[in-house]
């Protein structure tokens, strides 16, 4: 693949991310909770469409798929440390779902690290739904609407994390897209029948 068609829609969201995630925390370093939440929106918009945008135009690549993971990181790690500085109270007050959410983050990433020396990238469908929630409750738990769809996605959010560090040690060598644990399994049945 050419330099020119790492650059298309599809990987321009994704790497849109990683131009917001300092923006995020700058807005936050100045107090501005207002613009953070629409480029927080607008962040988690892109990380919703970059991926089904790449398999609906047949842009799907190994690339795109690390690229995304990135902005991931850099977007997450970003709201963590924003959060802290705009709504100290409210995440002393869900101590227990942030954390969660942040350990949920932070351990595949880990285990990736440890075991493939990069980052995983599976985008199972339990990541992709915890995602989702996430995205959703946090903005509910930030407008002051209720707490509870954060906390349901922060459980989400572990599962989702244990089973990405099954994959991971699942897995003779690192994949990208993976649906989830079940077709790992099912796919290594395949590849390795009984002797």
């Amino acid at each position: 693949m050419t330099e020119m068609h790492h650059w298309r829609l599809p990987n321009l969201l994704s790497a849109f991310r990683l131009v917001a995630a300092p923006v995020l925390f700058l807005l936050a370093l100045q107090g501005h909770r207002e613009p953070f939440l629409w480029l927080l929106a607008a962040a988690f918009f892109t990380d919703a469409i970059d991926g089904t945008l790449a398999r609906l135009t047949g842009q799907a690549s190994r690339f795109g798929a690390m690229l995304d993971s990135w902005g991931d990181v850099a977007v997450y790690t970003a709201v963590a440390a924003s959060m802290l500085l705009l709504w100290p109270e409210l995440v002393r007050q869900e101590y227990l779902a942030f954390s969660a959410v942040v350990a949920s983050f932070i351990l595949p990433a880990l285990v990736g690290l440890v075991r493939f020396r990069r980052f995983t990238s599976y985008h199972t469908r339990l990541v992709k739904l915890a995602v989702a929630a996430t995205a959703a409750g946090l903005f509910l738990l930030l407008l002051g609407v209720a707490a509870w769809p954060f906390r349901a996605a922060a459980v989400l959010a572990v599962l989702a994390a244990l089973e990405e560090v099954a994959i991971t040690l699942v897995l003779d060598r690192e994949r990208s897209n993976v649906g989830g644990l079940l077709e790992v399994l099912r796919a290594r049945r395949r590849d390795d029948p009984p002797a």
